[in-house]
């Protein structure tokens, strides 16, 4: 990626991380307001405005910038909060020493580890709660979601988003790779398996996220088709070059534990199949995520460069 469409890139997400970090604030002094008990308050704080890329409220913004505009974003601005409070929930809940028993997580220590273990599942229970809430609109209990959003378009939301994330999706995906840390099953997986696994773990969301901001800026079927294609696409870029980050990276430049996967023993692209077949697939994946959006122009540089991003990431 050359050096301008970089910063083109990281200047929006940096926008999109600010414009949705407020939201989540916003949302959690609601929480609060409404009688959150402090110490839960503070540690679902912790999880959610420690920072981080807001890689996937990103791709619901750009989406919908990209078919409905301005407007569209701001419809889109809850779908993106929603979106995170359930990925930081998938966090707090991964982080746990029943789990992947990490310490780290964004350079800072992870909610157990910062509170403890019930604190940690307390908090990661009310980001998924919140998440629904807020993608739903519920008024009546002060919900501050932005009201351009039709109720079929929140309810077709809400199904897909619990779809992506649940049983068939991103917690089936987190079951498949424990099994295979803990269990030992399979005891050779392939890489169909692993396919399956990270399509499931991290592909779900990051699809979603695309589609999801097709949706919410209304486009036609053909758009949400191509939003769902790339969405895929980048989810498995992003997958593979996480798996890659786990062996070539540092704890300093990546901000978590670094070589973990590999020492455990973890279903990964890299374990199964080798750090240059690794990078072979997710140089196909970047490709198809951009063959996608042929459809949309120049106007989808943003998403683009997100997809390109993939083969140098650091973090």
């Amino acid at each position: 990626m050359a050096a301008t469409e970089h910063s083109l890139f990281a200047a929006g997400l940096a926008r999109s991380a600010a414009e949705v970090e407020a939201r989540l604030a916003l949302h959690l002094d609601r929480a609060g307001a409404a009688g959150t008990p402090p110490r839960l308050l503070a540690a679902m704080r912790h999880a959610v405005l420690a920072g981080g890329k807001r890689f996937r409220p990103f791709l619901v913004l750009e989406m919908a910038r990209l078919l409905g505009g301005r407007e569209a974003v701001a419809d889109a601005i809850d779908v993106a909060a929603a979106l995170e409070c359930l990925h930081a929930y998938s966090l707090v809940h991964d982080d746990l020493p029943a789990m992947d028993n990490d310490e780290l997580r964004r350079g800072q220590p992870t909610v157990w580890k910062a509170f403890d273990e019930w604190t940690a599942i307390l908090a990661g229970d009310a980001l998924l709660t919140l998440a629904f809430e807020i993608l739903a609109g519920n008024a009546s209990s002060g919900n501050v979601s932005a009201p351009g959003l039709p109720p079929a378009i929140r309810a077709n939301l809400v199904a897909r988003l619990a779809a992506a994330a649940g049983p068939a999706g991103m917690v089936g995906g987190q079951m498949l790779d424990l099994e295979a840390e803990k269990l030992g099953e399979p005891a050779s997986p392939d890489e169909q398996h692993v396919r399956r696994l990270q399509g499931m773990k991290t592909g779900a969301l990051i699809a979603f996220a695309a589609e999801a901001g097709a949706i919410a800026a209304a486009g036609s079927s053909e758009a949400v088709v191509a939003a769902r294609t790339y969405g895929e696409a980048i989810g498995l870029a992003f997958q593979i070059s996480d798996d890659l980050l786990d062996v070539t990276g540092d704890v300093a430049t990546v901000g978590k534990a670094v070589g973990k996967d590999l020492a455990l023993g973890k279903a990964t692209l890299v374990a199964v199949a080798g750090v240059e077949t690794a990078r072979a697939h997710l140089a196909a994946a970047v490709d198809k995520a951009i063959a996608a959006l042929a459809p949309f122009g120049d106007a989808a540089d943003p998403l683009r460069q997100a997809a390109l991003f993939q083969l140098e990431r650091e973090h």
